[in-house]
């Protein structure tokens, strides 16, 4: 029995170059990258100037909201801390947001963003969304799917941190 390795599936760029299936793999997770931070950017900015959501009640209040899916929510210990302050939760996800999408679109600490949309997508399914029926109603599973493969892969390509660790290796072979 011979064990042999494929070769057509890994080339070690020794030259330099690279085909266009190389290219498509290293960016394929930018259109996914740009769709999630534009969208928590845009859903942070609209909590934000939105005057009837940022409030503890009324139509459209962050508050009504958490009451509405309180007894229906998988943890309804987490819409009861929401409405001890629910103006202050309001802010707290809608800055959140902001920061998880403007992270994720420059790719600055693009894991940790990644995480935090990830966490933030798990809350909201486990609040607002659990109900939905069938389950994938609910977008929030799907964000929090979204979120799982820049958090494991993090911003490769186009990004802060691509070129803060190109930096960081031009010094280290400086100092060779």
């Amino acid at each position: 029995m011979t064990h042999g390795i494929r070769t057509e599936t890994h080339t070690p760029y020794l030259d330099g170059d690279r085909s266009w299936r190389d290219s498509a793999t290293r960016h394929a997770l930018l259109p996914l990258r740009v769709f999630l931070g534009v969208t928590f950017i845009y859903a942070g900015l609209d909590k934000l100037t939105n005057s009837a959501f940022m409030k503890g009640s009324g139509s459209g209040s962050i508050g009504d909201m958490m009451r509405n899916v309180r007894d229906s929510s998988a943890i309804p210990a987490m819409v009861d801390m929401a409405l001890k302050n629910p103006v202050g939760f309001g802010y707290a996800i809608a800055l959140g947001e902001l920061a998880v999408g403007i992270g994720t679109l420059i790719g600055l600490f693009a894991r940790l963003a990644a995480l935090g949309g990830a966490l933030i997508s798990l809350s909201l399914w486990l609040t607002v969304s659990w109900a939905s029926d069938p389950y994938y109603y609910g977008n929030d599973l799907a964000y929090l799917m979204a979120w799982l493969p820049l958090v494991l892969a993090g911003a490769a390509t186009f990004s802060l941190d691509a070129a803060l660790r190109a930096r960081r290796r031009q010094r280290a072979a400086g100092y060779r």
